[in-house]
C-alpha cells in the first residue's frame, strides 16, 4: 500500500485549472464540436419559420445525413451532434413544434 501512496500526486499539486484552459485553447485534431458552442452550425435558424406549420411543409433536404425529422414523443438517439438539424413535430397534430441543432 505504501508504494501506491508514493505514486499518487496530492490534489494541491495537480495543475487541473491550467490543463483545462490549455485543452480549451488547443482543440484535438478531429474534434467535430465547434469552437463557439452558440454557433448555429446546423443552420436551424434558417428553418425556424417551420414552427407552427404542418410537417408536410418541411423542405426535402440536400444533405439527409445531417437532418432528423421525428415526433416529439418518438424515441431518438441521445448522442449530440451540433451539425445535425432536428425537426420535431407533434404526432397527433402533425405540426412542427421545434427546430434545433443536436
Amino acid at each position: 500500500m505504501a508504494a501506491l501512496a508514493a505514486c499518487s500526486t496530492p490534489a494541491s499539486d495537480a495543475p487541473a485549472p491550467r490543463a483545462v484552459e490549455e485543452a480549451q485553447i488547443s482543440r484535438p485534431v478531429g474534434d467535430r464540436n465547434p469552437a463557439n458552442p452558440t454557433t448555429d452550425v446546423c443552420r436551424a435558424g434558417e428553418l425556424q419559420w417551420l414552427v407552427g406549420k404542418p410537417k408536410t411543409d418541411i423542405p426535402v433536404p440536400v444533405d439527409v445525413v445531417n437532418r432528423r425529422v421525428t415526433c416529439t414523443t418518438c424515441p431518438v438517439t441521445e448522442d449530440y451532434s451540433p451539425y445535425r438539424l432536428n425537426i420535431f413535430f407533434n404526432e397527433q397534430t402533425q405540426i412542427v413544434e421545434q427546430v434545433r441543432c443536436g
